[in-house]
């Protein structure tokens, strides 16, 4: 089985991220809701009890039966989870104070024996996000960091392998957090670092192989790079018992239809390509709401999909490109993981639809997929493309889905995106798109006054998608885009730039 570490989330903003840096250690980790862990099996290898929005004395703060993990494997608790193994002990005291900390801070003190902080020195920057503070640990507890505001920066506990740190080791600017989690990793948890892109190729080829046999698989395309990389994964096992769908939902970028089903002519994949535009914008009239156009969507691409796989006797399975991303933000609990949107390749397919689901990239970020498929030698052509919604260009329409309003986004996408590439700065930027506005605004063409519709542009960069920050394009190529814009498509006299981050923002609008 695959040596895994579990990271529980409490809530945090910065829980993702966590995950991104213990894999980046070539450790695999999966995410769990506090209250919906696993069993403990030997191949679970540690535990990471993430932060929290919560103070460990709200009435509805996050409560696990630590006992469970405890002396069984080792545990790191960060920040809230530090918060909570000194106070439920009930020896700890943990309250707020004056010596609340937010943003950087400098390791005054570091115990060298302790092989949680080996090899990290005094004067360390760490990044803080705290309200609580510890004051007291328990007996069987010992101070092994400090800063100059903070006693209990970190600290473990005798006798068995657990580890507490006030700071963040997951965030870029916490210098020495990856060193922190690899002491974790390695040298306590004993982790053999096998996580390596050829090492998933290899196992998940091996397990389609066994769990797919002679089965035939149909698969929705789309041009990107999730169901490019799953296809191929999937061809590697199974062969031509693959059936590539490539489906025209009327929501594609300019061109975007007949561009992937020429990108696909060399991979040797089986893909059929379906004009379902008008099916699309039938179910999307009068809709304005986002989930609902998303779930509106998803719902007529399973029909369309229905509808192919009857063409295809003795099919079985669909599969999917879904990624983590994907599944996590999916999840709704009580506080951790909210529900940010719904998603329409997560949570199963209906009655009617008699296939089963195979989704052989569940467990990757966005940046493991594009490593996966450089090993699959997948063309880069397709492995660079930014990562693009799966309900298209009906969630960068603000308002109703209209024919005429999808060409008019069409085009303005295309002015960005194709100004993008000729600038050279398409490689900079890890998704952009524009959003039409339902505003129409004053302005004037020749002598002429109109008023027209604005749009947005959006372009941000990002490792994974869970965090981002938008991108500082030049202000010239800014304007020659806003300037053709205008110029070429009609109805369009505005044009502005999102400088919105995630979080808060979402990189969508919708």
């Amino acid at each position: 089985m695959q040596e895994t570490v579990l990271i529980l989330d409490f809530g945090s903003q910065y829980t993702q991220l966590i995950a991104r840096r213990v894999r980046e250690l070539n450790v695999y980790c999966e995410i769990h809701p506090y209250h919906e862990s696993p069993e403990l099996t030997p191949n679970i290898k540690g535990v990471i009890l993430s932060g929290s929005p919560f103070s460990v004395h709200d009435e509805d703060a996050p409560q696990i039966d630590l006992t469970l993990f405890r002396r069984n494997v080792p545990v790191l608790g960060v920040c809230y989870g530090a918060q909570y193994m000194a106070n439920v002990d009930g020896k700890g005291e943990v309250r707020k104070s004056d010596k609340r900390e937010y943003g950087r801070a400098n390791l005054k003190s570091v115990d060298s024996a302790s092989v949680l902080f080996e090899g990290i020195e005094v004067g360390s920057q760490v990044w803080m996000s705290h309200g609580d503070t510890i004051f007291s640990l328990p007996d069987n507890a010992r101070i092994v960091a400090s800063t100059h505001d903070v006693d209990v920066a970190g600290y473990e506990i005798s006798g068995e392998d657990t580890f507490g740190i006030q700071f963040h080791p997951e965030v870029y600017h916490s210098v020495d957090g990856k060193k922190l989690l690899g002491n974790f990793l390695i040298n306590v948890c004993g982790c053999s670092q096998t996580w390596t892109p050829h090492s998933f190729v290899e196992q998940t080829v091996t397990e389609l192989k066994q769990k797919l046999g002679n089965d035939k698989v149909i698969l929705g395309l789309s041009g990107g790079v999730d169901s490019s990389v799953a296809a191929v994964l999937l061809h590697h096992a199974i062969g031509k018992n693959l059936y590539c769908i490539f489906v025209d939902n009327g929501l594609l970028r300019k061109n975007e239809y007949q561009d992937v089903l020429h990108s696909y002519q060399d991979m040797g994949l089986n893909v059929k390509g379906i004009d379902a535009k008008q099916r699309f914008y039938d179910a999307l009239r009068g809709i304005d709401d986002p989930e609902q156009k998303r779930k509106t969507i998803g719902r007529v691409f399973i029909e369309v999909f229905d509808d192919a796989a009857h063409d295809v006797e003795g099919v079985k399975w669909l599969a999917q490109g879904t990624i983590y991303p994907d599944v996590i933000e999916s999840v709704s609990v009580k506080g951790p993981s909210a529900t940010i949107k719904s998603h329409h390749n997560v949570g199963g397919l209906p009655d009617f639809m008699k296939l089963e689901v195979v989704e052989p990239l569940r467990a990757l970020f966005k940046d493991e997929v594009r490593l996966v498929g450089k090993d699959l030698e997948i063309s880069q052509t397709i492995l660079g493309r930014h990562p693009f919604p799966g309900p298209g260009l009906a969630i960068r329409i603000l308002g109703d889905i209209t024919p005429e309003r999808v060409h008019i986004l069409q085009e303005v996408d295309h002015i960005f995106i194709s100004n993008l590439k000729d600038s050279g700065e398409y490689d900079n930027v890890w998704q952009a798109g524009a959003i039409l506005l339902p505003v129409q605004s004053v302005g004037v063409m020749g002598d002429e006054r109109t008023y027209e519709k604005a749009v947005a542009l959006r372009a941000v960069t990002s490792t994974d998608g869970m965090t981002a920050d938008w991108c500082h394009l030049p202000y010239e190529l800014l304007a020659k885009i806003s300037n053709e814009i205008i110029n070429r498509v009609k109805g369009i006299n505005r044009v502005v730039y999102d400088i919105s981050s995630k979080p808060p923002a979402t990189i969508e609008w919708e």
